[in-house]
């Protein structure tokens, strides 16, 4: 692919695995594991930096993405912290950086502390984007949303009216403090309430738990909540969060709602028996393979990233670049996809 900075500079090692995230041949990377092979001067590699190596929801994106550079003959890595902190997203970058690869797309932990190093990575020649949890506009090209932040939000906050019937509070349990999307969500279910006071007179918020994208914390704070007999309504923006949420809340015997971003295929029990009212999801493939065809179309001159734009994304079909609500651009998958009791079987072995 054309690059013009990297004719100046040699091609070192660079860290690479081809991943089936469907079978168990092999197994997602860390940003400690050894380079398996080495790039040749014609080579091209897409990177996916995802929010933690455990996260099933990056793992769920990243297939797409690979397929989409199969589809296309380009290598595809995925890298993601042992831990969902920016810090360790950083050092993976400044990896990336040195190995030359020709695009990175990452879901940020810390859009802000990202910044420094993203920018680096732009000024050395790299194709960067965001996709699921932007990062600020200055350090990418473009980000790819899975789906509108505001529609989400709000959708939060009105299907736990819907559940609740409007009465009794509730907590949201949501990822870490710093996390874009998550806090993008939060935002918009509270400007839903602030422009609907009398709707949602009857439910305040009571508490923002964290649960750090990580399971067992998710759980434990999920038990903390509980405990307090005011909230009658949990919501969680965050699918580990919400998996773990629905193992607490059944265990507990509790009658509380729960609604958040979760998989189909993950919550279908809890769904049928009751544990969990509602949750949202969209294509995590498709996301995965959108945000490829963008880097293909950023690395190969289609397209600048600029707001207008369109391009070809493989069987996506045509995309165009639109302005987000801070008049950045962005790319839009699509709507969020509501399951409950009545279509939960339905599309639960894609999801």
């Amino acid at each position: 692919m054309k690059k013009y900075i990297k004719k100046l500079i040699s091609i070192p090692s660079i860290l690479a695995i081809s991943i089936s995230l469907l079978t168990a041949c092999s197994v997602p990377q860390s940003e400690s594991t050894p380079s398996p092979s080495e790039k040749s001067a014609n080579e091209t590699v897409y990177a996916f930096v995802g929010k933690d190596i455990q996260n099933p929801y990056s793992q769920k994106v990243f297939e797409g993405f690979e397929s989409a550079c199969n589809e296309i003959g380009i290598e595809a890595i995925y890298k993601a912290p042992t831990s969902a902190t920016a810090d360790k997203q950083i050092e993976i970058i400044n990896e990336l950086i040195d190995n030359n690869v020709d695009g990175i797309a990452i879901s940020a932990n810390d859009a802000d502390a990202l910044e420094s190093s993203l920018t680096e990575a732009l000024n050395s020649g790299i194709e960067v984007i965001s996709v699921d949890a932007p990062v600020n506009s200055i350090s990418r090209k473009t980000h790819i949303q899975q789906a509108d932040p505001e529609v989400l939000g709000r959708n939060f906050i009105k299907s736990a009216y819907d559940v609740s019937n409007g009465e009794g509070g509730f907590a949201i349990l949501t990822s870490t403090g710093s996390a874009p999307n998550q806090n993008q969500w939060i935002r918009y279910l509270k400007l839903e309430i602030e422009e609907n006071p009398e709707k949602y007179s009857n439910m305040p918020l009571i508490e923002i738990a964290y649960g750090d994208d990580d399971a067992t914390k998710s759980y434990t704070e999920t038990q903390y909540l509980l405990q307090n007999d005011a909230i009658k309504t949990i919501i969680v923006p965050t699918t580990i969060g919400l998996s773990s949420a629905a193992k607490a809340l059944k265990e507990s015997g509790k009658d509380v709602n729960l609604i958040g971003l979760g998989f189909p295929s993950e919550l279908s029990e809890y769904i049928k028996d009751g544990t969990c009212d509602r949750l949202y999801i969209w294509n995590t493939t498709d996301l995965g393979y959108l945000t490829a065809y963008t880097l293909k179309a950023l690395d190969e001159n289609e397209i600048t990233g600029s707001i207008g734009e369109t391009f070809t994304a493989g069987s996506l079909g045509e995309k165009t670049i639109t302005a987000d609500k801070d008049n950045a651009s962005e790319i839009i998958l699509g709507d969020p996809i509501m399951f409950d009791r009545t279509n939960i079987d339905s599309l639960s072995d894609i999801y």
